[in-house]
């Protein structure tokens, strides 16, 4: 065992005994381990190949893929570290996610939120457990937001490329959070942030006192619902201060198992109000999936989707969207799937009529390595 040389010295003259400086340091050894334990560490790379298909429009927008048209890409590495809960009363931990890549700018959106460099702290939280009925467990600091029907772990999604739905819900709020399961089927979660924008200590610029309020509910279809039995009902809203106005968030969304083997569908419904700074200005976006795992490792993933984007986003339209993803799991702890993706966007005219405005069509290959 290596002993530090201050301790050293102070056993040479004779201040301290020897085996007591190889117990202290023993112990300091022991306290350490038993704290990192625990600790996991876990992320992936996430790499793509980007092709535009239809040549006249090959800027059209698509979410979080601007700029990364007919070429190779590294999207963006994930790192966790994280000590879970256990399952003692008052237990404790905490998580980090670090993101870095050319994707960490697209997750935190507000300039305050992220240095430059291709870095973002998704979430940094400390966990705590309250025994209070079935246990109440707590986030403080940072976290992921608690509406949507995707995530922004590309991997974790049915499909590559992100929803419309995605694009227009918050993605990570500074506050409190606390979740509680009624019983295995019925969970909860509110809390509390300081806007309903994203963003690292966002604060309302008008009335930074005031904050957001957040809850939801998921409901899980019982083992005696037959073929539905799994499947998942979930709701949750989000309100107040988006960095200067009122914002309203509200989320739908259902994953149901089907009586075929191995197909599963989701519909998810997305709608902001007084979105994007714009007093009275609506958003909202439906959206249909549709999963079946084929064989063991081959898996076929669609999706469609509709809505409007309010004044103040990046498009003043209606857009229609479908793709579609073939998923083969060749290589060990790898995704690999290609996907073909369309969309158009309806841009309104000067008299509230609409015109066609762009189409895209685009050609993915994704590779995502999970350590």
């Amino acid at each position: 065992m290596k002993i530090n040389q201050w301790t050293l010295g102070l056993a040479a003259v004779g201040v301290v005994s020897l085996a007591s400086a190889v117990n202290a340091e023993e112990a300091k050894m022991n306290a350490l381990q038993t704290a990192l334990s625990s600790t996991t560490i876990s992320g992936y790379v996430d790499t793509s190949v980007e092709w535009t298909l239809d040549r006249s429009n090959e800027q059209t927008y698509i979410p979080f893929r601007d700029g990364k048209q007919n070429g190779f890409n590294l999207n963006v590495v994930k790192l966790t570290i994280e000590k879970p809960l256990d399952e003692s009363q008052w237990a404790s931990g905490y998580k980090v996610d670090l993101l870095f890549g050319p994707d960490a700018n697209y997750y935190n959106l507000s300039s305050s939120a992220h240095g430059p460099g291709d870095f973002a702290i998704k979430q940094a939280y400390v966990a705590l457990r309250t025994p209070v009925g079935n246990g109440i467990d707590w986030k403080i600091g940072t976290f992921d937001t608690i509406i949507g029907y995707e995530t922004y772990e590309s991997g974790n999604n049915p499909n590559f490329t992100r929803s419309w739905g995605y694009y227009a819900e918050p993605t990570q709020h500074t506050g409190i959070l606390g979740t509680y399961r009624v019983n295995e089927n019925i969970a909860l979660a509110a809390g509390v942030a300081n806007t309903t924008y994203s963003g690292i200590n966002e604060r309302n610029g008008n009335a930074p006192w005031h904050k957001a309020a957040m809850a939801s509910i998921a409901i899980t279809a019982p083992k005696d619902c037959g073929f539905l039995a799994g499947s998942t009902l979930y709701a949750g809203a989000v309100i107040g201060p988006d960095g200067y106005d009122n914002q309203q968030n509200y989320y739908v969304g259902a994953t149901l198992n089907t009586p075929v083997a191995g197909l599963k569908a989701g519909v998810s419904f997305d709608s902001i109000k007084n979105a994007y700074y714009n007093e009275g200005e609506d958003t909202w976006v439906v959206g249909v999936y549709a999963s079946y795992q084929a064989t063991e490792k081959l898996s076929l993933h669609g999706r469609a989707e509709y809505g409007e984007l309010s004044e103040g986003s990046s498009y003043d339209s209606n857009n229609i969207g479908l793709t579609g993803t073939v998923q083969y799991d060749l290589w060990k702890n790898v995704i690999s799937r290609l996907e073909l993706r369309w969309d158009q966007y309806f841009e309104k005219g000067t008299v509230e009529a609409y015109r066609t405005a762009d189409t895209g069509l685009g050609l993915y290959a994704n590779f995502i390595y999970k350590f």
